[in-house]
């Protein structure tokens, strides 16, 4: 859909559009008066129930594992008691009251949203999606949040905690406070905070009227044209909304500055404490203005560079300058060189960004094709999933080790394929053009790359690759492990140490991955997934004695090998993949 030329045209389409926007508009309306209510109680509750459930046992085991960490010392010991004194007496009163927000935002403004969505482009039914879009889906998404947050609540949380109680200290040198250096750092904090308070303050009030004009400007710029957020249907009320709420999003982004300035000028004691040098945070304290004013000009597309000094306050990284908005603002304009976009261009034409959450499904449909194949060898027991379905931890087998097998798959599908970035097996590629703009994604991506990397460099034989797939998958239980091992031949004793370390670093990825809420709801979906498939196949495994088990199992992974050579022979591209399966089988 081309926007229209001409302002007579574009005046035109305006006015023909009005009527179907405000119809909608309407309807999304009635629809999220209607939703809000239940999806406010269902979050408000339930988020409320368990927050305030779960508070007195995070308290108490929050300050025994502190009071056991073996990498801390005990002046960090009492501090983090302190400071985590203040989180604990804090979250009830913010979750309740981020639940609150959130519940009427969500269950009123999704509605209008699925309402907008269902007359876009290759919808069908357009006129009952319109009444039924956003309705009962909203309400139950609002239970998903209330299942995640218990998630997070009850496996997350104790998770990180025991990591905190049991790991050793690095290098047999323990975290702790040099008390020495505090007063200093405390002084140099406090003048950090009266420095660039106010100036921070005022620097975002004199840039606030050009923020304020010229973003609508370009909203009313876009809203005469229909081109920009206001070409997608979808986005057209929260477009138009924009418009009458510019003024209080200046106001927030100015309030925003306000407050990242008390942060901002109190990191000035981190500088300070960690270069052992007061000089060292007065120089921040300076240089901190000019990096907010460069981000500031960088972000409204201002002049580059700064009328505050930028001074080294790091010792082993080297001055920048005021170079950061001038290499931003070159890094743009050569972007923008190569990748032209039309401003009338549609958000679906860009080039396609992957989401998080698909890669997700990606991840855990192999994992459930892995696993089919693994329940067939018996190297995934029927203990296994039943240990996962009743212990909140579950099997570590399960819940690590074969998302991490799954995960190492891929990096070595992509090693040997000399890929730049990750081959999945859909054949599609996550590189650097195409990665979620996520920093938490970022957390995975990087290491994941940097270990896919030094596994290209080693050039691992298949006899070293099915060591390290079993090392991945069975970490976690020795004997197991062992037992496999006994049936493969040695290997050389510097690859194996290697391949362990791989191991371990990959287990350690999967283990961070698996602490997400939504990574924790789909592992369950997975188990339950895993349990029926058996009891189709086998029936109850409690009333299939040791042997029959044993037959059926080999009589189906031949099957299901036969099945895999057959679909891999139909592709070029899945030659290799059928090759790992039968070597599994």
């Amino acid at each position: 859909m081309e926007p229209p030329k001409g302002f007579l045209a574009s005046l035109w389409s305006l006015l023909r559009f009005l009527p179907f926007f405000l119809g909608l508009l309407l309807l999304g309306i009635v629809k999220g008066v209607l939703v809000f209510p239940f999806v406010f109680l269902i979050m408000t509750l339930g988020n409320s129930a368990i927050i305030l459930g779960l508070w007195l046992t995070h308290a108490v085991w929050t300050y025994y594992c502190i009071a056991r960490a073996k990498q801390l010392g005990p002046v960090l010991k009492f501090v983090l008691a302190i400071g985590v004194s203040i989180i604990l007496v804090s979250w009830p009163l913010t979750g309740i009251i981020g639940s609150i927000i959130v519940g009427v935002g969500y269950g009123f403004l999704a509605p209008i949203m699925a309402t907008f969505d269902a007359v876009g482009e290759g919808k069908a039914n357009n006129l009952m999606h319109c009444f039924l879009d956003g309705t009962w889906s909203t309400i139950k998404r609002s239970c998903t949040v209330v299942r995640d947050l218990k998630d997070v609540c009850f496996y997350s949380y104790f998770s990180i905690m025991d990591d905190l109680r049991l790991r050793d200290p690095p290098n047999g040198e323990i975290y702790e406070i040099r008390l020495c250096y505090i007063p200093g750092a405390c002084m140099i904090g406090l003048l950090g905070v009266m420095v660039d308070v106010p100036m921070i303050t005022l620097i975002a009030v004199c840039k606030s009227p050009y923020m304020l004009l010229k973003g609508w400007k370009r909203l009313f710029h876009d809203l005469i044209g229909r081109e920009g957020p206001f070409l997608e249907t979808a986005c057209v009320p929260f477009a138009g909304l924009a418009i009458l709420l510019w003024p209080l999003a200046v106001a927030g982004a100015v309030m925003a500055s306000i407050i990242s300035s008390f942060f901002l000028g109190a990191y000035a004691a981190v500088i300070a404490y960690q270069e052992e040098s007061v000089k060292m945070g007065l120089a921040y304290i300076v240089s901190s203005l000019s990096m907010f004013d460069e981000y500031s000009n960088d972000v409204l597309d201002m002049p580059e560079g700064s009328c505050f000094p930028r001074y080294q306050y790091q010792k082993n990284v080297p001055l920048r300058g005021n170079s950061f908005s001038t290499h931003s603002s070159i890094r743009r304009e050569n972007q923008d060189q190569k990748n032209p976009l039309s401003r009338a261009s549609s958000f679906k034409d860009i080039i396609p960004e992957l989401k998080p959450l698909k890669l997700l499904d990606h991840l855990f449909s192999e994992c459930k094709r892995h696993g089919e194949i693994m329940i067939a060898e018996g190297i995934i027991t029927h203990e296994d999933i039943k240990e996962s379905r009743l212990n909140k931890g579950g099997s570590r087998i399960l819940s690590i080790g074969l998302p991490a097998y799954s995960i190492l798959q891929t990096l070595l599908f992509s090693a040997k394929t000399d890929s730049d970035g990750l081959v999945l097996s859909d054949n599609n590629e996550i590189t650097t053009e195409n990665r979620p703009k996520d920093t938490i994604f970022d957390w995975f991506f990087d290491p994941l790359m940097i270990l896919k990397e030094q596994i290209k460099a080693d050039h691992f034989s298949e006899e070293e690759e099915q060591y390290f797939s079993k090392m991945v998958l069975l970490l976690g239980d020795s004997k197991r492990l062992k037992k496999l091992n006994a049936q493969s031949q040695p290997l050389d004793e510097r690859k194996q140490v290697e391949i362990d370390a791989f191991a371990r670093r990959l287990q350690g990825i999967t283990k961070s991955l698996s602490r997400y809420p939504t990574v924790r709801r789909r592992f369950e979906d997975l188990v339950k997934s895993l349990s029926e498939d058996l009891e189709k196949k086998f029936g109850s495994t409690d009333s299939v004695n040791g042997s029959q088990v044993s037959q059926n199992l080999k009589s189906f992974a031949r099957l299901f090998s036969q099945k895999s050579i057959q679909m891999s022979r139909s592709t070029e591209d899945n030659c290799e993949t059928s090759q790992l399966v039968n070597d599994i089988v």
